[in-house]
């Protein structure tokens, strides 16, 4: 399976440039230079699908452990660029009841102040509040209201700099104890935080403990958080938990939402996040339908996004640059095509995009478009044709999504044909949930779907059809592992991005059963513009000059 762009001289001289720069006990680990691979499954272990058991609100990593007004939730966002980053937080309690008053957000202040000195904290920004509802559209439900969601942007800030913070209300001597963030590089080629978590399909189970835990142990300055948050929608509004959601809501048009087990969530979080930030996309968990037909607001309430400033008028779909990389961030459950504003947005984005300046294009949404398990299969096809054109003409590098609760890589591919000028697509739907773990291929005798039962339920309808060409011409699914497909594992783990220069990232998978130093995945993704100039449009001429 081996194609000429392998080895060029260019090739060759990358790879000793690569091993040289970074020494010989890297060697080991393969480039996609050495691509594509032949397609290889991890053996699945029954024994290690982990403890999908979810924490009680008992436990004190979820309660609530501040009084009166004080802050918590605390949690740090990015906005566009190096020199804005956003502090969030909650005040008052939540409640749930039949018959509540929502808490007023103007009686509490927000307030951050902050400097590169831990004391005193020479300068203070001020932002905005909002409380929201979960209203449901059945009687004998218990609504919810939130308490007081507090976003704050921090602008005129430097690169690469620790500042402190204490955010809250001091008029009423409600502000948190100081936490301190750093800001991200300056962008240029040379240019790059040092690790960047990629995390998806968490929950709150006590696989997901462990997922962080290795995950903080990787000391990430950035988490790329890929959508399915905290499975909320899986709970009837009394706090009870249920294993077979389907059958318990069997009578309701919608799951019941329980939102407390957002706090849950952003209590146990933020040990991480008030100091790390966070990016977050939307999955479908995050639906959550309510009266008036509304959607995903407790997901555009909690989280601070960079939307304004990235150009986008949504909370669905944003961009931020991270150093050299440019990240977009994409909504699989909001109109994306041609005509959408999502689709046109996306347009104007990449077309402002320098690559002399951010070399690495990284885009993120939840549900994948190259999964081979049964799972989910296909079902954001629709996503795919309206849009894998336009990513694939700007030369996107890497591909992240999660949804599917497992790990897979992909080879370089552009509509289901190895290309090597496609993306590497990675899954990372494997963070911890409720849901357990995707475990059955599609490709395996008995597993492949009908196609009418894999529609994109909220947005496309059915797209997915029968392959017309290729090794599975005239069939829906292939009948061994695609060759798009160069590793898939059933395990729960978490990613670690490591730019290196404008060529070379080194991606690395753990899995929770190891230990948190080894290695589950491993590979160097080499980018290639002088192989594809038609496709990065505003490649740099200089591919290795940091090398």
């Amino acid at each position: 399976m081996a194609f000429g762009w392998r080895c060029s001289a260019l090739a060759v001289l990358a790879c000793l440039a690569l091993f040289g720069h970074f020494g010989p006990v890297r060697a080991r680990i393969p480039t996609t230079l050495d691509g594509p691979f032949e397609p290889v499954t991890a053996p699945c272990d029954p024994s290690l699908r982990g403890n999908a058991v979810d924490l009680p609100d008992s436990d004190p990593r979820v309660r609530r452990r501040v009084n009166g007004f004080e802050p918590e939730q605390i949690s740090v966002s990015l906005s566009a660029n190096y020199d804005s980053v956003w502090i969030s937080w909650i005040t008052g309690e939540s409640q749930i009841g039949c018959n509540i008053k929502p808490l007023e957000p103007r009686s509490v202040s927000s307030i951050v102040r902050y400097g590169m000195l831990k004391h005193p904290l020479m300068h203070e920004a001020q932002g905005y509040s909002l409380v929201y509802n979960q209203l449901y559209p059945f009687e004998g439900l218990q609504n919810y209201t939130s308490g007081i969601i507090h976003h704050v942007r921090l602008t005129g800030l430097k690169p690469s700099t620790r500042y402190y913070y204490r955010c809250g209300d001091p008029s009423i001597h409600a502000m948190s104890d100081v936490y301190y963030l750093e800001t991200m590089p300056v962008s240029g080629p040379r240019s790059y935080p040092n690790r960047i978590a990629v995390v998806g399909d968490l929950g709150l189970t006590y696989n997901t403990t462990t997922t962080i835990d290795h995950l903080i142990t990787n000391k990430p300055n950035l988490v790329l958080l890929v959508g399915d948050v905290t499975y909320a929608n899986l709970y009837l509004t009394n706090g009870t938990g249920s294993d077979c959601y389907s059958c318990s809501f069997s009578q309701t048009p919608i799951h019941e939402t329980y939102q407390p087990r957002w706090d849950y969530w952003g209590r146990f979080m933020q040990n991480l996040v008030s100091k790390v930030p966070i990016m977050v996309i939307e999955g479908n968990h995050e639906i959550e339908e309510q009266a008036q037909n509304q959607t995903f607001v407790a997901y555009s309430s909690r989280f601070a996004f960079p939307s304004e400033e990235s150009g986008s008028s949504s909370t669905f779909y944003y961009s931020f640059n991270a150093g050299g990389i440019h990240f977009v961030m994409l909504g699989a459950y909001i109109a994306y095509d041609k005509s959408a504003d999502q689709y046109k947005w996306l347009e104007q984005d990449l077309a402002n995009m320098d690559r002399s300046t951010t070399p690495w294009l990284v885009a993120v949404w939840h549900p994948p478009w190259y999964s081979t398990y049964k799972a989910h299969y296909r079902e954001a096809e629709c996503m795919r044709v309206e849009m894998e054109e336009l990513l694939y003409s700007y030369g996107v590098d890497i591909v992240f999504n999660g949804h599917v609760h497992a790990y897979e890589r992909s080879n370089r591919v552009y509509n289901y044909t190895l290309d090597p000028c496609g993306p590497i697509y990675i899954t990372v739907g494997d963070g911890g949930n409720r849901e357990k773990m995707a475990t059955e291929y599609a490709d395996e005798l008995g597993n492949c779907p009908e196609p009418l039962t894999t529609p994109d339920l909220y947005m496309g309808g059915f797209c997915a059809t029968n392959f017309t060409s290729g090794p599975a011409a005239g069939k829906f699914c292939w009948d061994r592992q695609p060759d798009y497909s160069a590793f898939r594992e059933s395990s729960f783990g978490h990613g670690i991005l490591e730019v290196k220069n404008e060529t070379y990232a080194l991606w690395t998978w753990y899995r929770n059963q190891d230990s948190q130093k080894k290695e589950g995945d491993e590979i160097y993704i080499v980018r290639q513009p002088h192989v594809c100039p038609g496709h990065q449009k505003k490649a740099t001429n200089h591919l290795f000059a940091d090398i």
